[in-house]
C-alpha cells in the first residue's frame, strides 16, 4: 500500500526515502520538486500551495495503485501552504525489483500528478502574483 501524504511541514526526504527500502527491491528512484528562484526571466519570491485535499488524496492513491500493481512500492508527499525558495514541494519515490521500472514509474507519477491532481500553486513574483494548477 502506497504512502500518500499532504502536509504543511517540511518534507523529510531521508525519512521518506527510507520508507522505500525493502530487500525485494533493487532499484529506488526519487524525484524532489524544489522551489526555484527563477522561471525564465521572472524572479519568484515564494509559492503557496492549496488543494482540494480529499480529492487530491483520492487521485494520488489511484495513481500510486496503477504503479504498485506492476510490483512497485510508492511514496508520494506534497507540501501545502507557503514555501520559500529552496524548499521541497513534492517528493515521489518508487522502489522496484529493477531500476528501469522504477524510473518509468517515477516519471509517470510526477507527470500525472501535475495533470490530474487538484493541487494549485500561487507564485509570488517580484512584481505580481500568478496562479497555476493542474497543468503547471
Amino acid at each position: 500500500m502506497a504512502l500518500i501524504k499532504l502536509q504543511t511541514e517540511p518534507i523529510d526526504v531521508a525519512f521518506y526515502y527510507n520508507q522505500l527500502k525493502d530487500p525485494r527491491y533493487g532499484g529506488i528512484v526519487t524525484f524532489s520538486g524544489v522551489i526555484r528562484e527563477w522561471t525564465g526571466a521572472i524572479q519568484t519570491k515564494g509559492i503557496g500551495y492549496t488543494a482540494y485535499e480529499e480529492m487530491a488524496v483520492k487521485e494520488l492513491t489511484k495513481l500510486a495503485a496503477s504503479v504498485e500493481e506492476k510490483g512497485a512500492k510508492v511514496v508520494i508527499v506534497h507540501r501545502l501552504g507557503e514555501l520559500a525558495i529552496g524548499e521541497e514541494a513534492v517528493f515521489i519515490g518508487v522502489a522496484c525489483p529493477h531500476r528501469k521500472d522504477a524510473f518509468v514509474g517515477c516519471e509517470y507519477l510526477i507527470d500525472h500528478l501535475k495533470k490530474n491532481v487538484p493541487i494549485w500553486k500561487k507564485e509570488y513574483d517580484t512584481d505580481q502574483i500568478r496562479w497555476g494548477g493542474l497543468s503547471q
